[in-house]
C-alpha cells in the first residue's frame, strides 16, 4: 500500500535511508516531509507499507518552466529497503508518484541519478526512462 507520508512515518523513512547511505539525516526528511506538506498539489512525499511496517519512500515535486521546458515531474529521492526489493515496491511508489504527476498536468518525469548509482539506474530504465534533452553541468567551489 502507498500512501502520502505523515510526521509518524520520518523515523522509519531517515532509518531506510540511513541503510541505503549509512547516513541518519533526520533533519533534512524531515524538512523534506514539512516542504511537501505546505504544497501537497505539486509536492509529493509518498511511502510504501507493507502491513504496519514502512518499507519504502518516493519524493518528487512538479518543477515548472527550468531553461524554457514545460512543467515536469520530478522524482529526487526513491528508496525500498534491501529485504523487500524485488517484489515491485518500487514499481509501485514509482507509478504512484507518476499518477500524483498526471493529475497535475505534468506530461514527463525526469530524475537524475549518480552515474554510479546501477541499481537505481536500471530500475528507472526499467520503467522506461531514458535519457533526455537536458545536461547536467556542475562546478566544484572550493575556496
Amino acid at each position: 500500500m502507498v500512501g502520502v507520508a505523515r510526521a509518524e512515518d520520518l523515523a522509519a523513512v531517515v532509518q531506510l535511508d540511513a541503510e541505503a547511505t549509512g547516513l541518519k539525516k533526520a533533519a533534512y526528511w524531515r524538512d523534506r516531509l514539512g516542504w511537501c506538506a505546505a504544497s501537497p498539489r505539486d509536492r509529493f512525499f509518498l511511502v510504501a507499507q507493507r502491513g504496519s511496517e514502512k518499507v519504502g519512500f518516493v519524493v518528487g515535486d512538479v518543477r515548472t518552466w527550468e531553461f524554457g521546458a514545460p512543467p515536469s515531474g520530478w522524482i529526487f529521492a526513491i528508496n525500498v529497503k534491501r529485504s523487500d526489493r524485488l517484489q515491485g515496491v518500487a514499481t509501485l511508489l514509482f507509478d504512484a508518484i507518476c499518477a500524483r504527476f498526471r493529475r497535475a498536468g505534468v506530461e514527463v518525469v525526469r530524475t537524475m541519478p549518480s552515474r554510479d548509482a546501477q541499481l537505481v539506474l536500471s530500475f528507472f530504465r526499467s520503467q522506461g526512462m531514458m535519457a533526455g534533452p537536458f545536461v547536467l553541468l556542475e562546478k566544484r567551489l572550493d575556496a
